[in-house]
Formats: C-alpha cells, structure tokens, sequence
C-alpha cells in the first residue's frame, strides 16, 4: 500500500475547527494551539480532511482535481448530504437495470466507455487502495476476436471434461470444478460453440458492441470486492446513460485459466480480472419491474 502523506494545510485559511483530524482514519491531522497539522507518518489519502474542510485549507495531492470531470455530461460537484438524496429513484434505477442479451448495431462512444470508467472509479475500495485497472475493448472488431478465443478455449476444455479418468483425477485431488462444469455447463456449451461455428451467433457477448474488464492489480486488501463494487457503479450508471449491460462470467473463467487470452489482451499476467462488462445500445425495451426472490434474512442479537 502506498500511504505516503500528500497531506497539505493551508495556515492561513485553517479555522482550526478540528474537522479533518476527526475523521481522519490514519491519524495523519492533529490540531495543535488551534489550527491543524500534518503530524503522522502515514496518509489513507482518502481525501476525507479535504472534503469536510469547512475553509478549503486542506489539500490531499495524491488525488487528481480532474478524476471526476466527465466528458459526456456535467456532474453537480457539491456534496449530497446524508439524507438528501431521492431513494425512489435510486431504487427505480437499480431494480430497472436489467442484464442486456440483444444490441443495436450502434457503436459506443470513447468518451462514454472512459466516463463509464471514471465512474466506476468513484466506489468504495478496501484501505483506500483503488487499484482497479480497467481495460475497454471500444469496437466490435475487438469483441469478435475475443469471442473467438474464448470459444477455442472452452473447446479444448470441453475436450479434457469429457475424460472421465482426468475429472476422476481431479476430484481425488480436491479439485471438484471440472466435474462440476461437466454437470452443469458442458452440453450447453457445446451448443452454443457449434452454433457460432455455423451461423455466427455470438454466445457470449450477444452482439454487444463494446466491453469493459474490471481488474486489480496487486496488493489491494479486498480484490474481488473492489473490483465487483466498481462493476456496479459502471453496470447501473450504463443503464442511466441508455446503454445495456451484461455481465460476461465464461470470459472470466476464460481470461483466469489461460494466459494467452490475457496477453491478446494487453493485461499484464500479474493482474487479476474480476468481471467482464458487456457494453451496447440495447434492442430490448420493458415494460415493468419485476421481483426478486425472497432473501434469506437473519438477526443476531448477542446475549
């Protein structure tokens, strides 16, 4: 982790109101005859001083003024306080996103791929970590490539899985994965691959015209959460700028079990992908809402 202190205060403008120590996690602010002072040795860099600095005294310099300058839209800058947000709408935004299997022909802008990114950007990453790399493939020229490889991939897989000797094998070793995906996926599959060697029809990425791969690199505390929070923001800020998403999980599985398809990629081999998103002007349009199945809920009280 990286927690050098790019921490500055301005003298000057510090009311000494004690705002930013109170909320900085890594004790990096301490408020001393009345104004504040960089006194730690270590920074989450969060941004959490600057942001509740009440006279704009506090500066984090490890954050980029411009990360949340969008091209495709003008984002309100202040604050939504707690509370203040519309909840109905919220709501109404994430239970209409729904995963997109049918896509226009129409291409998908840079700039609202690299918004998409910047906004994913935005989430929540454990110790303020944020190392995501996203990685976009902008044309549907990218998309039939990757497709392809993929299907190579699960043919050969495909292949191994029949062996029942090597899946016997595998579940005396503890590895129940190739088995499990003999059960569960195998003839399916193999359906759909030969339905793309025939016609063309795209298995796995519906036509989608774009995509976007969330992918962490190295020494982040919580990879897979960072990586599926960022996911998030991008999947349902998509469905708000009048794109459909879906998210791809073979290419995962795929991108994961061989490095080849990682370096067609440009993805270095040290990074780990997470999801594959997607991305296209839909040909679907709903009607209502639907409902999900009913969760299990519990309560825990400690006695």
């Amino acid at each position: 982790m990286d927690n050098i202190v790019t921490v500055t205060i301005d003298q000057e403008k510090c009311i000494g109101c004690g705002l930013c120590a109170k909320v900085c996690f890594f004790e990096t602010i301490t408020i001393k005859d009345k104004k504040a002072y960089v006194t730690g040795s270590e920074s989450l860099n969060c941004g959490h001083c600057a942001a509740i600095c009440p006279s704009d005294a506090v500066k984090v310099m490890s954050l980029e003024n411009d990360a949340l300058d969008y091209k495709t839209f003008t984002p309100d800058r202040k604050w939504l306080p707690y509370g203040k947000g519309d909840t109905a709408q919220l709501v109404k935004l994430m239970s209409s996103r729904r995963s997109c299997r049918n896509y226009t022909d129409k291409p998908v802008e840079k700039d609202v791929l690299e918004d998409l990114v910047r906004i994913g950007t935005t989430a929540p990453s454990g110790t303020n970590c944020q190392l995501w790399t996203f990685t976009i493939l902008p044309e549907r020229k990218d998309m039939i490539e990757l497709v392809e490889r993929v299907g190579k991939f699960f043919k050969r897989l495909n292949y191994i899985a029949r062996l029942y000797p090597v899946r016997k094998a595998y579940s005396l070793l503890g590895k129940n994965e190739l088995q499990d995906y003999y059960d569960q996926y195998l003839e399916a599959v193999e359906t759909k691959i030969d339905a793309y060697d025939k016609t063309g029809e795209d298995f796995l990425t519906h036509g989608a015209q774009a995509a976007i791969i969330v992918g962490m690199r190295p020494g982040a505390t919580c990879p897979s959460e960072d990586a599926l929070l960022a996911t998030q923001n991008i999947i349902l800020a998509a469905h708000s700028m009048g794109l459909g998403t879906c998210l791809i999980g073979f290419i995962v599985e795929a991108v994961k079990s061989d490095p080849k398809i990682k370096t067609f990629l440009g993805i270095p081999k040290e990074e780990t992908v997470y999801a594959v998103i997607a991305v296209g002007y839909p040909d679907e349009k709903y009607k209502i809402q639907t409902g999900r199945k009913k969760p299990l809920l519990r309560y825990f009280n400690a006695n």
